[in-house]
């Protein structure tokens, strides 16, 4: 009887630690869901491993060079946690520049973040310039939306 009762409650106790530790783990992202970006709700929508993020509510910075809900700023795939495809930067007046980007998703401090990288020329009046710009764009997840 006390090895019986010993075992069950070192069984209770594994299955608490197993709890435990599975609520620290931040929820898994929704393929369709909602991510702050700069300021900008957007929206991740998925279709097998392809990803495209959309503006779902633009800030009002963006809207003013003609962003408006249901542009496209991302579209790539995700592989494992490592997100890569094509961004989108947007001037007023000029069609959208289109460069490539990558980068992992995160989990720091319980959220769920994706950074991606990449290097995209840099316009003037609609134009290309000789030189290059950085760009990272991280996107934070907010829940459903």
């Amino acid at each position: 009887m006390m090895i019986s009762l010993r075992l069950a409650v070192f069984t209770l106790v594994g299955a608490l630690m197993i709890l435990t530790v599975g609520a620290l783990d931040p929820a898994p992202a929704r393929a369709d869901s909602c991510w702050n970006h700069n300021g900008s709700v957007m929206r991740l929508k998925a279709n097998g491993n392809q990803r495209f993020f959309y503006y779902e509510n633009p800030r009002s910075g963006i809207q003013a060079v003609g962003v408006k809900p249901g542009t496209l700023l991302f579209d790539g795939v995700n592989s494992g946690d490592y997100y890569s495809g094509t961004a989108r930067v947007f001037s007023k007046g000029c069609a959208p520049l289109e460069y490539a980007v990558k980068g992992p998703v995160t989990r720091p401090n319980g959220q769920i973040v994706i950074t991606m990288t990449g290097k995209r020329k840099v316009w003037k009046n609609c134009n290309p310039t000789k030189q290059k710009a950085k760009d990272t764009l991280v996107f934070t997840y907010m829940g459903n939306c």
